[in-house]
């Protein structure tokens, strides 16, 4: 029998021959292999069936186009993706992104790395992603409008509240959202559970936008919690300015801590007195402005053009980066130590890289990986799946009580898992591990029944013969 580390390998080097190119996908891929050898080498029956290069083919990948017109009215053309991965324990579950960057690579990795998430969640979803290179900065309404239904106009042949549940993402917000949610609407039926992260008015959750800010913040105030520690006078670092910085920065000051930081595409703001969530939201979420107007306004506020907030060498307890992947490599990782940072936990999707994630295991900083701190997000989703099922909406202090049980389980379960295989600090590992084994054991499942489906119909075949 093959053993495990020969297995991963050999899987791992047939992913980098066929999908060369695709740099963030085999990125998570180096990042998972090596992490789940142990497990299989005491699980050698997910190595006989195969399971882990199952997994990491996706069921299915959709590609199309997406015409539409500008206010001109003249035919523009973008480009669709939904990458359902796996749907082994649920229907697929995860966001839409419409941003230039969008390709086949950056989907793959984000929809590979939902499948683990979303299992974590201890949800009945599977993992998916998709979304355009459409760019939303710079247009209309009507023209998102536009495109919005034009987009759905394809993705509605292959989604619905038992299959693929959609929700928002980079440049999907409520708005989108609405527009995708009433072209489907005008297509099919009044599904309210086939996309998530609707506006309130028409079956959204509570919570929802708040969800992965806060949900990456529990998750730290679990760990920190097990220390004997809280966010009590902690100094925090925070990169970006979205839905998942602006609400961090929220929980934490709740919390006690203090957050110094956010930033954009543009540059970093450095605000020892701790950034005003009131005035942030007004300059990110209300105008839409860059964080040179919150500059403007705030004499504390010290503004740095085209740097990134890693670059900053200030002490700090706490890092949470919420802006985008690889925004923390070798040398920032080591910065990062140099300020005293004892905690990295990700709002975003895989934003150190496996160097990155090296130095801090070896300096013994408490790496918490997305796929588990930045779960929250996915699981109010899931929540609005079930309030819509229900015909309910629930009370915002509802929501947020589950949401803060589900990240506490979460954090357990990958601090538990960790120290089984020897080593507690590793919340990668653990991550790892337990969202590939809930996976592992249900594909496993119904691979045994598609056998006995099998050998029955063989037997009713053998019947037939011997009567014949």
């Amino acid at each position: 029998m093959t053993n495990a580390t020969e297995y991963v390998q050999a899987i791992q080097e047939k992913l980098h021959q066929k999908d060369q190119g695709q740099e963030e996908f085999l990125q998570a891929i180096d990042e998972f292999m090596p992490t789940v050898m142990s497990f299989l080498d005491t699980h050698p029956e997910y190595i006989e069936k195969n399971i882990l290069e199952l997994l990491t083919e996706p069921e299915r990948v959709i590609q199309f186009r997406v015409p539409w017109q500008d206010d001109e009215g003249n035919w523009r053309v973008n480009r669709g993706y939904r990458i359902q991965y796996n749907s082994a324990i649920g229907p697929y579950k995860g966001g839409l992104r419409f941003h230039p960057s969008v390709n086949l690579s950056i989907l793959k990795f984000l929809a590979f790395e939902q499948i683990f998430k979303n299992s974590l969640t201890g949800l009945p979803i599977g993992g998916g992603k998709g979304g355009s290179d459409f760019d939303p900065k710079g247009k209309s309404d009507n023209e998102i409008m536009r495109f919005c239904q034009s987009f759905m106009l394809e993705l509605s042949k292959h989604i619905g509240p038992s299959i693929d549940v959609p929700a928002g993402d980079i440049g999907v917000g409520a708005r989108e959202i609405g527009y995708l949610f009433g072209e489907y609407k005008r297509l099919k039926k009044y599904d309210t559970g086939v996309l998530t992260g609707k506006p309130l008015d028409f079956w959204g959750s509570k919570i929802r936008t708040e969800a992965t800010g806060y949900g990456l913040v529990y998750y730290v105030k679990h760990l920190l919690n097990e220390e004997k520690d809280s966010f009590n006078q902690k100094t925090v670092f925070v990169s970006g300015s979205g839905n998942v910085a602006i609400y961090a920065i929220e929980k934490v000051q709740e919390l006690g801590g203090k957050v110094v930081t956010c930033s954009d595409s543009s540059g970093y703001i450095y605000d020892p007195e701790g950034i005003d969530v009131k005035l942030l939201k007004e300059v990110k979420e209300i105008n839409r402005q860059r964080l040179t107007e919150y500059a403007n306004q705030r004499p504390s506020a010290i503004y740095h053009a085209g740097e990134s907030v890693w670059t900053l060498k200030e002490k700090a307890d706490i890092a949470l980066p919420c802006a985008t992947q690889n925004e923390i490599d070798e040398s920032l990782a080591e910065i990062l130590v140099e300020n005293g940072i004892k905690i990295v936990a990700e709002g975003a999707n895989m934003p150190c890289t496996v160097k990155a994630v090296s130095v801090l295991h070896e300096a013994g900083v408490w790496y918490c990986p997305g796929k588990a701190a930045n779960a929250g997000g996915v699981a109010v989703s899931a929540l609005e799946m079930s309030q819509n099922v229900q015909r309910l909406t629930w009370e915002r202090e509802q929501v947020d009580e589950q949401l803060d049980q589900i990240m506490e389980t979460i954090y357990h379960t990958c601090r538990q898992t960790a120290a089984e295989y020897g080593d507690e600090k590793n919340l990668l590992l653990g991550a790892n591990v337990a969202g590939f084994e809930k996976v592992a054991k249900a594909m496993a499942a119904e691979s045994k029944k598609k056998k006995m489906k099998l050998s029955w119909k063989y037997c009713e075949h053998f019947v037939y013969l011997l009567e014949k």
